[in-house]
């Protein structure tokens, strides 16, 4: 007898919870399915945006390739960079690089520092885009470029730390060298042989500087390096 009491009983809380369970899909079953859509849904808008990301990085791709061969001189090519669309930071800088590589191998230097400075303008926050552009703008400029604004972007980008720091302070010392400072141009040159990271390319314009200078590289060179003969002792 207890066994059928507890057995009736079972099935009759089981029951109970059925119908609280269905109670509450009634209730709150719209919640969940809600969730569900929402979920699937933003998993194919993420899916969508990307794919539809790559396909216009593509074809960005591809219009900046086509643009290079738009034209049969650097000038064309730099005119049809310059004038494609760009729905990216990243692609303006990019565009804008390009473009200013035409203009400089078009001859056409103001034009060239213009397109390197808007490259730079783009994309601030990336550091080594942004002094990549404005080194290629003080190259393309030259000796026309303001010596004020001149020395100001070589400071901030031979700054220790500056991803192009030994480039920048090269060009420091060919305008020292072009505004007759030749023995801070030296001292300069010395410092940057010293640093870390200089490559035997940059090694040998720096020793050609200071030969069209009229001082032999080698003595410094020697200075820098202990003679190791004269470091051992004296063995009696």
């Amino acid at each position: 007898m207890t066994n059928q009491n507890d057995s009736f009983i079972d099935e009759v809380t089981e029951d109970l919870r059925r119908d609280r369970l269905f109670l509450l899909m009634r209730r709150y079953g719209w919640i969940v399915v809600l969730a569900i859509v929402l979920v699937v849904a933003a998993t194919a808008w993420r899916e969508w945006s990307q794919a539809r990301a790559m396909q216009q990085a593509q074809q960005f791709g591809d219009s900046l390739l086509a643009a290079e061969a738009a034209g049969a001189d650097p000038a064309a090519d730099a005119a049809a960079l310059a004038a494609l669309p760009a729905a990216q930071p990243g692609q303006a800088a990019l565009r804008d690089l390009l473009a200013g590589g035409a203009w400089a191998q078009a001859g056409d230097a103001a034009k060239a520092a213009a397109a390197y400075d808007a490259a730079a303008g783009a994309l601030p926050q990336n550091v080594v885009m942004r002094d990549l552009a404005r080194l290629k703008s003080v190259l393309a400029q030259g000796s026309a470029m303001d010596p004020a604004a001149r020395d100001a972007a070589l400071a901030e980008l031979s700054a220790p730390g500056a991803p192009f720091e030994l480039i920048a302070l090269e060009l420091k010392a060919i305008a020292l060298v072009g505004a007759g400072r030749d023995e801070d141009a030296l001292s300069l040159i010395r410092q940057i042989q010293q640093k870390d990271g200089v490559s035997q390319a940059m090694r040998r314009r720096l020793s050609e500087l200071m030969i069209t200078l009229g001082v032999d590289p080698e003595p410094a060179a020697a200075a820098a390096v202990p003679d190791p003969a004269a470091a051992m002792p004296v063995l009696n």
